[in-house]
């Protein structure tokens, strides 16, 4: 994954422009009674901007190898993106123009309301860019899922080995680990003499991290490492195919080898001696970004680029604190349905330390947890024609994380599939301890990573037709994380979490997205410490201990990020709900799936206008 487009990830984009969501609304009402809200010709005009933008979208893919390799391309497959500051302001300029040529080129009133939100989100994706350039030094590097894990993670995940020349891009790009780590090590070494360092348990764990990439064959007589191992496997993969003998396919490994020992090692080797110094001077006590230079301004951009609203942190705090009391409420109800009389905190408390909570916390155990999950997914994916009208052909599968990024209560995760179908979609669970992975809440996991969750609105969205290709490529973080909140919720409409416990755990999620809120702020906003957090949470969640502790360092490492989960899911109800109550007995709720999935990640405002364009439309 290219670097712009995992801090997109990670950042989600900035505040849309409430003036032109409401524009969009106007128009889309005006069109509605008859009036028409775009010039003759917009058919003409809608498909110039279709096809600048491609071209548009293609220069940019040009610049980033990674993110070709994930789209199931092979241009460019022995490169990795630079990572360097002056690539990154190249890209920003090239970024710069692109947007003043198309503003040059084209008037948004003689656009559809559907390409006119094409050229907002481009014009968006320049104002994303300059925030995030305007604050890169204070993303912190080398935390979790950062590019010293990432890389090697892409490579096994998303490098495709087809044919002998793919390994031996393979072997390049292993190869090019070695300068892009130095890249990443001189930046971090740059926003530490700023004074911006990640607290000292991320130094702790990458520093563990770095370890074990570089532990095992080809680097010493243990068994194989996981870049090894992953090489080992595709290059086998060519010889049973017959497109190498013995020879070629130990030929093709030594040249991964000789990258893994002569440019890899070395370079992480570089990165451990630093990690190893400069966490004597980071602080041992975790703070968040309000201890950071300009840290108040750095966290409410992340705010913006996480939610796209104008929410204040003091806004998300209160709702977060609200939501907390009502979900509360509701587990006092399916508690006493339960049947458990003590207090909700002694619940919480049985449920962590039940063994019947978890599976065996063994590899039978483990391969137990997967099939649980693929039976929920499964369970799901045959009724969703009762909920949406279009179903996406990517194929899901459910994986372990692999080992050397793997950590206690880490949460799962979704990578999408390869547009061309030749790499299905994963949903990923940390199963390092399966103590900190409980059986309650595996169900609404499911749900919310797989279908019809990340799975099914990021393959839609890859799968759309009729719109420049940039958007089918595109995440927000509110729209996305509140898309798969509230299907855990939908699935408790549609009947699934027969087991009361397993409802118990659905309530438990989304408190945990509501605790999110609270917690976040806390840190970023209103100086909490780990100890001020930690104790907010465990109040209020059934989760393992072990898992809180990993999810509140994931909130100091990732400002804001935690956000947009409650956030969006509160905006997708409140547009259903005002769907309802405008539309009556014509609402239609497979309709309005199709519709709130139907033009990929978009800004909650934009959502919000697809919404009132729908409610507007004549019967």
């Amino acid at each position: 994954m290219p670097e712009e487009w995992r801090a997109a990830v990670r950042f989600s984009r900035r505040d849309f422009g409430l003036g032109m969501a409401a524009g969009l609304v106007a128009a889309s009402t005006a069109r509605a009674q008859g009036r028409p809200a775009a010039a003759v010709g917009a058919a003409t005009a809608d498909a110039e901007l279709t096809a600048f933008l491609d071209a548009a979208f293609e220069a940019e893919l040009q610049q980033d190898p990674e993110q070709l390799t994930q789209l199931g391309r092979k241009d460019k497959q022995d490169q990795l993106t630079d990572p360097s500051d002056a690539a990154a302001a190249e890209r920003l300029a090239w970024r710069r123009r692109s947007v003043a040529e198309m503003r040059q080129r084209f008037d948004p009133a003689t656009l559809s309301e559907n390409a006119r939100v094409s050229y907002e989100m481009w014009a968006l994706e320049l104002e994303r860019a300059e925030t995030y350039a305007q604050w890169r030094k204070h993303a912190y590097i080398f935390d979790r899922g950062g590019p010293h894990t990432g890389l090697p993670n892409f490579l096994i995940n998303q490098h495709r080995v087809d044919e002998p020349a793919d390994m031996e891009a393979y072997a390049k790009r292993v190869a090019a680990l070695g300068p892009t780590i130095d890249i990443y090590l001189e930046r971090a070494k740059a926003a530490a003499a700023a004074g911006i360092r990640m607290p000292r348990f991320a130094y702790d764990q990458s520093l563990e991290e770095a370890q074990r990439l570089i532990t095992g064959a080809p680097f010493d007589g243990g068994a194989n490492s996981a870049l090894f191992a992953d090489a080992r496997t595709k290059a086998a993969a060519l010889r049973s195919a017959g497109k190498i003998d013995e020879a070629g396919e130990r030929r093709l490994l030594a040249g991964v080898a000789e990258a893994m020992t002569g440019s890899m090692k070395p370079a992480y080797e570089r990165l451990g001696a630093w990690l190893g110094s400069d966490r004597e001077q980071a602080s041992a006590e975790p703070r968040g970004a309000g201890s950071l230079p300009d840290g108040a301004n750095y966290y409410n951009a992340m705010l913006r680029l996480q939610t796209t609203t104008g929410m204040t942190a003091d806004a998300i705090h209160e709702l977060g604190l609200s939501e907390v009391r009502r979900i509360r409420g509701e587990m006092e109800t399916l508690k006493a349905t339960i049947g458990f009389a003590g207090p909700l905190e002694e619940f919480f408390v049985h449920l962590r330390e039940g063994d019947r909570f978890y599976v065996s916390n063994d590899d039978a155990g483990r391969a137990e947890y997967l099939r649980l999950a693929e039976g929920y997914l499964a369970g799901m994916k045959a009724r969703l024609p009762e909920q949406f009208g279009r179903i996406p052909r990517a194929e899901l599968v459910v994986r372990r994380v692999e080992s050397f990024r793997e950590e206690p209560g880490g949460a799962a995760h979704y990578s999408s599939s390869a547009p061309d179908g030749s790499r299905p979609g994963i949903y990923y669970v940390h199963l390092a301890d399966t103590r900190a992975t409980p059986l309650y809440e595996i169900e609404g996991t499911s749900y919310h990573e797989g279908w019809p969750g990340h799975h099914m609105q990021i393959a839609l969205a890859q799968e759309m037709t009729g719109q420049p290709q940039f958007r089918n490529h595109t995440f927000y973080g509110a729209y996305g994380e509140g898309w798969g909140l509230y299907v855990e919720r939908l699935a408790k409409e549609m009947g699934f979490y027969t087991d009361p416990h397993s409802d118990f755990g659905r309530l438990g999620r989304e408190i945990w997205r509501a605790i999110r809120l609270v917690v976040d702020t806390g840190i970023h906003a209103k100086g909490w410490s780990e100890a001020q957090a930690l104790e907010f949470y465990t109040a209020n969640s059934p989760q393992p201990i072990g898992k809180i502790r990993s999810e509140i360092r994931r909130y100091f490492v990732n400002p804001g990020q935690a956000t947009s989960y409650k956030v969006g899911m509160q905006h997708i109800l409140a547009l259903r709900d005002r769907a309802k109550t405008a539309l009556g007995a014509r609402y239609d709720q497979k309709r309005f799936h199709d519709m709130v999935l139907g033009q990929g990640s978009v800004p909650l405002p934009v959502l919000e206008a697809q919404v009132e364009r729908w409610i507007a439309a004549p019967a």
